[in-house]
């Protein structure tokens, strides 16, 4: 740390200007470990009453001060620290608190009536005050998590050429192609413990945004930060672009990716190998790699491909899936009896669906003791041909096979229900309207109360909508959703939708994985993360109707996940982090970053 005599000295010494910045990372730069998860520079390691320098790892002040959002606090920076860092006449005379500071913001964010003009908002907001940024987010968590993830964020990398401001993460590009390595020391932290990549191809249900699928890995790690309690510096976003086969963005002329179409096969391969071993060549072995938005041809691939080599999860297979059945477990105790007493029909049989199909199956086959051969013939997936039957096994790809059961050919939705008689329907398809009247109408005719799920987003891909959900079943439908409805009003009664958002998973089950330092990610830790998901839904939950708590309370929720996750790590032989502490509930909320200012010296 500087002492003030030694930054006046610099200052003097012309080493640095009273608005500039130097970097001096042989005098400066240190790494410490705090609470199991390493701490990166003085600010990280200070208590919030602690008083603490701003240039721990840099030398900046005034104007500079202000351009740098992990440091700067606008108008909250108080009389003693306007003069210490020449700020004064570079704000107007006013003090604001943070509090004070976060009620404005949330009035002009609701003042939008565009939901995109509220994303860029927060995007602004996070680009030039990043504590600020997460205090509204977290303290605001149910009405902004739509602004900043699904189903705003879908628009946003729909239009992300237009919007483009200012370079977010790290962008990989084939012309980067050998030199990955170094790509990486560009980036300026040296700690990174998440990295969430994608590659633009199947970027919710909105298909292939090539480049501009930038905003998912961004807005992933967002909510790392806010819902999971990592320091955004350790957060890394990627895309790797290989091109595009979306014809509007090759012919748009502010599309800022490759201009041509996908490279696949060898040359796809062996970039994403690349990639993978600088990774890990670069940050180690316990760097967790979150897959995001790839195609079913090449999600199933890399996750098969890395997981015996890396610290690997895949959102879209794994953590709909542990969101999923976390869902489930609880709505057993809405609609009786045990997983292993129900019947599951799927909607789509890409990466999602499969993913589900398979999770539901180990926790039967864990429950039950029963092979996962047998409890896979519970659930049955209709895809773009129809019924998933072994007449079609020939033509399948390799990852549908498991679900090819014994049964005639069958076209359609409305006709697989009325021949399997599921009594949970789950919507995974990414195709909007699909659960039609008919559809729900003969769920309500199979089951007193018929579980529905409609998962695929944005809003508009939903299979159907919550109020088409009550409404067709008589109000007898539990129904939740991928992408957040707002409450229904049917005969009187008042549903509330529930959202099977990845959110509620991911977040604590990545700071399982680090406070753990785990070194491999295993279907126990899935399942894990789903039982203690569905064990925090409450009785005034489930009178609402509810499969999953309020969001309100993610932290505490991320807390509990991230320590059962944390604990069957250390049961598996998989943490590296010795000794295991003794509360891992408080171990895991010890470790969590706060947004609240700090006081500079």
């Amino acid at each position: 740390m500087i002492s003030a005599l030694n930054r006046r000295t610099f200052l003097r010494s012309g080493v640095l200007g009273r608005g500039g910045e130097r970097t001096i990372w042989a005098l400066l730069e240190r790494r410490t470990m705090m609470n199991g998860v390493e701490k990166t520079n003085g600010e990280d390691i200070a208590t919030e009453e602690q008083l603490i320098t701003p240039w721990t790892a840099s030398v900046a002040s005034g104007y500079t001060l202000l351009r740098n959002p992990r440091h700067n606090k606008g108008l909250a920076f108080s009389e003693n620290e306007r003069d210490a860092h020449y700020l004064r006449g570079l704000l107007p005379p006013a003090l604001l608190t943070q509090e004070l500071q976060e009620k404005k913001l949330m009035q002009i964010l609701r003042q939008y009536e565009v939901p995109l003009q509220r994303y860029m908002a927060m995007m602004d907001l996070q680009e030039r005050n990043e504590r600020l940024f997460y205090k509204l987010l977290i303290d605001n968590v149910e009405e902004l998590l739509p602004v900043v993830y699904t189903p705003t964020v879908g628009e946003a990398c729909q239009k992300y050429g237009s919007i483009f401001r200012r370079p977010q993460g790290l962008y990989i590009s084939l012309k980067e192609k050998g030199k990955i390595l170094e790509v990486l020391k560009n980036w300026p932290e040296r700690n990174i413990q998440v990295i969430v990549v994608t590659d633009g191809e199947r970027i919710l249900g909105l298909g292939d945004l090539g480049c501009q699928g930038m905003g998912i890995p961004v807005g992933k790690l967002s909510l790392y930060t806010a819902l999971g309690g990592l320091r955004p510096s350790v957060c890394l976003p990627v895309t790797i672009d290989v091109g595009t086969n979306n014809e509007k963005l090759l012919n748009d002329e502010f599309y800022i990716g490759l201009r041509h179409r996908r490279a696949t096969g060898q040359e796809y391969a062996e970039l994403v190998d690349e990639f993978m071993t600088a990774v890990k060549k670069n940050y180690g072995e316990k760097v967790l790699i979150q897959f995001e938005d790839f195609a079913n041809h090449n999600a199933f691939d890399l996750l098969e491909k890395y997981s015996p080599t890396h610290l690997v999860f895949n959102d879209d297979i794994q953590g709909t899936a542990s969101v999923v059945l976390a869902g489930l477990l609880a709505a057993l105790k809405l609609v009786g009896g045990t997983l292993a007493d129900h019947k599951f029909l799927f909607l789509g049989a890409g990466e999602a669906g499969t993913g589900i199909a398979e999770l539901i199956a180990l926790e039967i086959s864990k429950q039950t003791n029963a092979p996962l051969e047998e409890t896979r013939k519970r659930i049955w997936l209709v895809d773009s041909k129809g019924l998933v039957v072994s007449s079609r096994k020939e033509s399948l790809q390799q990852f549908k096979k498991p679900w090819a059961h014994d049964h005639e050919p069958i076209k359609g939705l409305l006709d697989a229900v009325k021949a399997i008689k599921p009594t949970v329907l789950i919507g995974s398809s990414g195709v909007g309207k699909t659960f039609t009247k008919e559809v729900v109408e003969a769920m309500a005719s199979i089951n007193e109360k018929p579980l529905i799920l409609a998962l695929s987003n944005p809003t508009s891909q939903s299979e159907c909508t919550a109020e088409e959900a009550y409404t067709w079943s008589e109000g007898r439908a539990i129904f939740a959703s991928g992408s957040p409805f707002d409450p229904v009003e049917y005969n009187s009664n008042v549903f509330v939708p529930g959202q099977a958002n990845n959110a509620y998973i991911f977040p604590g089950f990545g700071l399982g994985l680090i406070i753990s330092g785990a070194i491999r990610v295993h279907n126990d830790l899935l399942l894990a993360a789903s039982e203690s998901l569905a064990a925090q839904v409450q009785q005034e939950n489930f009178d609402k109707g509810l499969i999953y708590p309020p969001f309100s309370n993610i932290r505490k929720i991320s807390a509990n996940i991230a320590a059962k996750v944390a604990a069957k790590a250390y049961e598996l032989g998989l943490a590296s982090r010795l000794p295991r502490p003794k509360d891992l509930v408080a171990y895991a909320e010890s470790c969590m970053y706060s947004p609240v200012y700090r006081n500079y010296r």
